[in-house]
């Protein structure tokens, strides 16, 4: 029904004959885009492919140096490291001679008069000492001697004496 009416109509002739023409246009207007388009990305294509070619030493030297900037920080960081294992190796070394001249300081000489005197004169004699020469002696001594001592001595001055051989028996950290 449609084609009579436009037969009749001079207009909506004219109307579907410009709208026929401007389909046409549309159509060969998007062929030639799409073959444009073709050329384009072809030579898009290649001009990358150049592009990538020309940059490619140029990223491999920045990859390097990124890398080498990264291996730097981490010589960096384990340097910080290694000093500070050589700080602590150092400050056992020193409790470690601390522990050597604490436990020198009471020589056998004086472990052997402590040795032979009574239990109640002994524990007189060492609360009066320094209380570190005063553990070192007490360790030297045989327990049986060291306990006799101890139940001679006032309770503080024991505890003391004990928490400075405990220290000093440590062999992790003696402090």
């Amino acid at each position: 029904m449609m084609i009579p009416r436009f037969r009749r109509n001079p207009q909506a002739r004219a109307a579907l004959s410009a709208a026929a023409l401007a389909t046409l246009v549309l159509v060969g207007a998007s062929a030639r885009s799409t073959a444009q388009n073709a050329n384009e990305t072809t030579y898009k294509a290649d001009e990358i492919e150049r592009f990538c070619g020309n940059i490619a030493d140029a990223a491999r030297e920045r990859r390097n140096a990124n890398q080498l900037k990264d291996m730097e920080a981490l010589k960096a960081e384990i340097d910080t490291r290694v000093q500070q294992l050589d700080a602590k190796r150092a400050e056992y070394e020193k409790w470690m001679r601390m522990r050597q001249e604490f436990m020198a300081q009471a020589n056998e000489q004086v472990v052997k008069i402590y040795a032979r005197m009574r239990a109640d004169s002994a524990a007189e004699r060492l609360v009066e000492l320094q209380p570190e020469l005063a553990a070192a002696i007490l360790m030297k001594l045989d327990v049986k001697q060291s306990g006799q001592i101890f139940n001679e001595m006032e309770r503080t001055a024991v505890a003391k004496l004990t928490g400075i051989m405990a220290a000093a028996a440590r062999k992790d950290n003696p402090t």
